[in-house]
């Protein structure tokens, strides 16, 4: 599996970190997985997704990080990922799994833009930045705990 940090949703020119910042291009700040479907389903993604990695009842932030640029969204690339995107979150939804509505977005993907490299693997290269370790190792911890056999042993 390989995943790469960017943007999705608005144009090529202003897919830069300070533009994207503003909330006026249209994107979202947004991962690429590319990924094996022998080794890894399209469900088991979507099952990280909302079990580990947002709160996806948040309109238009996550955390302390607010705007557009930062709405829950699934950029799907063809309709069977479409489809299996919005029934799992009318199961979700049914099953009241969260205390609010799911509010992600489920939007075709017409463009994915890498982030600049010192976005690429930013945990990796600033394991006590503040925000990392206040917002993001939790999330790891829980992706640990709760899909061991996605995280194999790495650390």
């Amino acid at each position: 599996m390989d995943v790469t940090s960017g943007y999705s949703g608005g144009e090529m020119s202003t897919a830069h970190y300070e533009m994207v910042g503003t909330g006026s291009t249209g994107h979202a700040e947004s991962i690429q997985v590319r990924y094996d479907p022998a080794q890894v389903s399209y469900g088991t993604l979507l099952k990280v997704f909302f079990a580990v990695a947002h709160d996806p009842t948040q309109l238009n932030f996550q955390g302390p990080d607010h705007g557009t640029q930062y709405r829950s969204a699934i950029f799907y690339a063809n309709d069977g990922q479409k489809q299996v995107a919005e029934d799992y979150i009318r199961a979700l939804d049914a099953a009241k799994v969260f205390p609010g509505r799911i509010v992600t977005q489920v939007v075709s993907l017409k463009a994915f833009y890498a982030a600049e490299d010192y976005h690429q693997r930013f945990l990796d290269k600033n394991p006590n930045y503040p925000y990392i370790v206040y917002w993001d190792m939790p999330k790891i911890a829980n992706l640990k705990k709760t899909f061991p056999e996605l995280v194999g042993n790495k650390g």
